[in-house]
């Protein structure tokens, strides 16, 4: 049976996928990957987001709100020992981005607003220029800092559910207490120090990423096992009761949500590796 060049070169990511985002860790880069390195640092950033949307979402939605009917707590202080809660929304977002941190690629994420309630997530300079011409455009941005030498893709958060606007507009700290659903909220900001990557950084980069989600989530549970009374774990969610979806399941969750996006992403990307741009206007 024939298989031609683009349904082969698919096939393959596909296997390269599941061994990256399924199996393990990649192990390091053994050459200089710079030369290869043909994939648009925005199309990574494209697919970063949609990935981390995913994740918010699912957080926002399955934990957080349907926790709460449940009778778990969320609190901007939930690390507190006396305190039985776990993160909110853009919380569990910082923990994913403290695990980013930690890891050998140079993939950076934070969420910045105009308004936020707390001074040191405040856009400035270039940064609130970029954050302003979002909002008037609703369309992503993507600039270069030269001060620290970083390609930064800014993407609108948007308020997807009332938990996250009654926090804001009832937080005493709030420089702003009118937010309605579906506003700009804030920009989720990443940075990456190279103007593209070769399909492998990018596979890397995508599993530091979900590992970092897991990690994130893995640090929610162990505060959950020191509840007077935890919720059980396993295969069940808080929408069923006073339960929770253990790690392995959750991540299950996020890959089931993710995989089919980011697969067509990459698909685009194989594309774009082949139909080289002058070709592509003739």
């Amino acid at each position: 049976m024939m298989v031609d060049k683009s349904n082969g070169i698919i096939v393959l990511t596909l296997v390269c996928l599941a061994i990256y985002l399924f199996v393990s860790a990649p192990p390091p880069l053994e050459t200089n990957k710079s030369e290869e390195a043909s994939i648009p640092v925005e199309q990574l950033f494209k697919l970063l987001q949609a990935e981390n949307a995913a994740v918010r979402a699912l957080w926002t939605q399955e934990i957080v709100g349907s926790g709460t009917k449940a009778g778990l707590k969320f609190d901007e202080h939930w690390r507190d020992k006396d305190l039985e809660a776990g993160p909110l929304p853009a919380l569990f977002l910082r923990e994913t981005a403290k695990s980013l941190e930690k890891s050998p690629v140079r993939i950076s994420l934070f969420l910045g607003s105009d308004f936020p309630i707390s001074p040191d997530n405040r856009f400035e300079g270039l940064q609130q220029d970029k954050f302003q011409l979002l909002r008037q455009t609703q369309q992503a941005q993507f600039f270069y800092v030269t001060d620290t030498h970083l390609y930064t893709g800014m993407f609108a958060d948007v308020a997807i559910a009332e938990p996250c606007i009654d926090c804001h507009n009832k937080h005493q700290q709030s420089p702003k207490r009118d937010w309605r659903l579906r506003d700009i909220m804030g920009g989720t900001t990443w940075l990456y120090p190279a103007p593209a990557v070769s399909l492998e950084e990018l596979f890397r980069v995508l599993t530091v990423f979900h590992q970092s989600v897991q990690e994130a989530y893995s640090t929610y549970l162990d505060k959950v096992k020191t509840f007077a009374n935890p919720p059980v774990l396993g295969e069940h969610w808080p929408r069923e009761g006073y339960y929770l979806p253990s790690g392995e399941v959750f991540m299950r969750e996020v890959l089931a949500r993710t995989a089919p996006q980011t697969l067509s992403l990459i698909q685009q990307s194989i594309h774009r590796l082949e139909v080289p741009d002058h070709a592509s206007h003739r």
